[in-house]
């Protein structure tokens, strides 16, 4: 299959792209602003492109060179508390980004997107626990009011054209090369801070909760969404809620460190509690998540922790 992955530098796309290349069969190139990712995440085995989505005629010049038949869609303005400053350039990236991509494709035998949309800041203040995709979206930020409007996009695009998509309705996803001097990716920070010696800011009361997922296991669903006849949204999470600051003991702990975190006030724009159910994943994809928080943060704090040892 020929796999255009955007996005294919940063934290998940890079991954996704390193299994799409061992499962071998496919064609990938990848695209990539090098905004937030990293060259040196970029699979040799994939052709890359630096471009930035919002430059419609190099789109199209892409998009004519490879006639991807899959668009594996990750490039995005992530941060949400960015999204709320400054809700234009969020939507210039986030949407007419994502409309210069698929309009390119869409001329050259696109078949299929995935797409990585948010289970959490989706649906809003959540009703139920763990939420399915049936309850009812209300974002409260332009990050999560742009991914709900490019899932709106690609069922037009699928009633107009024919061309079939999975929106991934992620949870919190973590794991190696998470971004650790990012606003987004609080496990990544924290690791960050503990091996640093600095302290971690926990933003609110740390009570707020989050459903965790590990990059590993995310990945597991977006190869399966490539080929499966699901279609539509997806959730991909845990259904568990976690406290920030349950995730900060945990990862003080296995950096061994007794220091607690500070406070400040909450950030706009975020919800208080998140957890969503991956039913839907389980009976369609096959999918079930299967590496546990704690074996996950584990995992992941190693990773920093190596990193950190090769820089010093």
């Amino acid at each position: 299959m020929r796999i255009l992955v955007t996005g294919g530098a940063g934290f998940i796309g890079s991954h996704t792209v390193d299994a799409l290349i061992a499962a071998g069969g496919h064609q990938v190139a990848v695209i990539d602003n090098l905004a937030a990712g990293k060259r040196d995440q970029i699979n040799p085995g994939a052709r890359f492109y630096e471009a930035d989505l919002r430059d419609a005629g190099r789109m199209r010049a892409i998009a004519a060179a490879e006639r991807p038949e899959a668009i594996v869609h990750f490039a995005a303005q992530m941060d949400v508390r960015r999204s709320v400053a400054d809700p234009a350039f969020d939507a210039e990236v986030n949407l007419v980004g994502f409309l210069n991509l698929i309009e390119a494709a869409r001329a050259h035998a696109l078949r299929r997107v995935v797409f990585a949309s948010t289970g959490g800041a989706i649906y809003g203040e959540q009703e139920a626990f763990p939420a399915d995709e049936s309850h009812p979206c209300r974002p409260v930020s332009p990050y999560g009011v742009a991914k709900f409007a490019t899932e709106s996009y690609l069922f037009f695009y699928r009633a107009q054209y024919g061309i079939d998509y999975a929106a991934m309705r992620y949870a919190n996803v973590y794991g190696p090369r998470q971004d650790p001097h990012g606003e987004a990716g609080v496990v990544a920070i924290f690791c960050a801070r503990l091996l640093e010696g600095k302290p971690a800011t926990i933003f609110g009361d740390g009570e707020q909760t989050r459903d965790y997922v590990y990059v590993g296991d995310v990945v597991r669903a977006n190869v399966a969404a490539l080929t499966a006849p699901a279609g539509g949204a997806i959730n991909i999470g845990t259904g568990i809620e976690t406290s920030v600051n349950l995730l900060y003991r945990r990862l003080a702990d296995a950096a061994g460190v007794a220091a607690a975190p500070e406070y400040a006030p909450a950030r706009p724009g975020e919800q208080m509690r998140s957890a969503i159910s991956a039913a839907r994943a389980a009976r369609e994809l096959g999918w079930r998540p299967e590496v546990a928080l704690d074996e996950g943060l584990g995992r992941t704090f190693a990773y920093f922790r190596e990193r950190f040892a090769r820089t010093r």
